[in-house]
């Protein structure tokens, strides 16, 4: 399925908010709550829409994850994915299809992404935003975000707008319910090919880039020492 669809769109859902960041607060800052709020909660949901360089979508699905707080949600207890479960196969698929085959599109994705490297290594974030930014860079390389782009692109707002704003501004349809993490990621994935379509966006000069932090996702190195390892076997003399 990626060989034909490398393009993925991603959108999670996540309990909320331990720390509001104060739109004046400085990056490090920002970071700093980004780090308190995802280490000490866990996702909901994940959206994700795999589409081709000419917005065609190959599939759409919603993930809702069991063991972030049953008492929350009945449904997602009853029928939810073990988020570890899920990370086992998740890191296959990266191994698998590498890096440089795909690309990862978001819509204001810093906290999309944390959340989803979490999953990943299995461990808290890293201590400062340039350590977050390697190892996204590391994990998942070609990364992109739409509200980002939109600050370059006439009659955007400047991207100081949301995803439903943005879409309606671009004409783009939604399939689905606002705020679900499968209908948003097919958005972030339309309006994406939209302005791709209409802007005429060099994919280059906004790779690695993420609104909210002006560090550029690093070139990434081998991808195997930043996964989970297995235990090593234990010899007995």
């Amino acid at each position: 399925m990626m060989e034909s669809f490398p393009i993925v769109a991603v959108d999670t859902e996540f309990p909320g908010f331990l720390h509001n960041t104060p739109r004046a607060a400085s990056e490090s800052e920002r970071y700093d709550d980004l780090k308190y709020n995802v280490d000490r909660m866990k996702i909901i949901r994940l959206g994700i829409t795999l589409f081709d360089r000419f917005g065609v979508v190959g599939g759409v699905w919603q993930i809702n994850f069991c063991n972030f707080d049953p008492d929350l949600d009945d449904h997602n207890k009853r029928d939810g994915v073990d988020v570890y479960t899920f990370a086992d196969k998740f890191c296959e698929i990266l191994v698998r299809y590498g890096r440089d085959r795909v690309r990862w599109v978001t819509f204001h994705g810093l906290y999309d992404l944390a959340y989803m490297l979490k999953i990943v290594i299995r461990d808290e974030l890293p201590s400062s935003i340039m350590g977050y930014v390697e190892h996204i860079g590391h994990v998942f390389g070609h990364v992109y975000d739409v509200k980002f782009m939109a600050k370059y692109c006439h009659g955007l707002l400047d991207g100081e707008l949301g995803l439903e704003k943005l879409a309606k501004l671009l004409n783009v349809e939604r399939f689905g319910e606002a705020h679900q993490a499968g209908s948003d990621s097919l958005l972030t994935a339309a309006t994406f090919s939209k302005m791709k379509g209409v802007y005429g966006l060099p994919e280059r000069m906004f790779e690695g880039f993420l609104y909210g932090i002006s560090a550029r996702i690093k070139r990434p190195r081998p991808m195997i020492a930043f996964l989970p390892q297995p235990p090593q076997p234990i010899l007995l003399g």
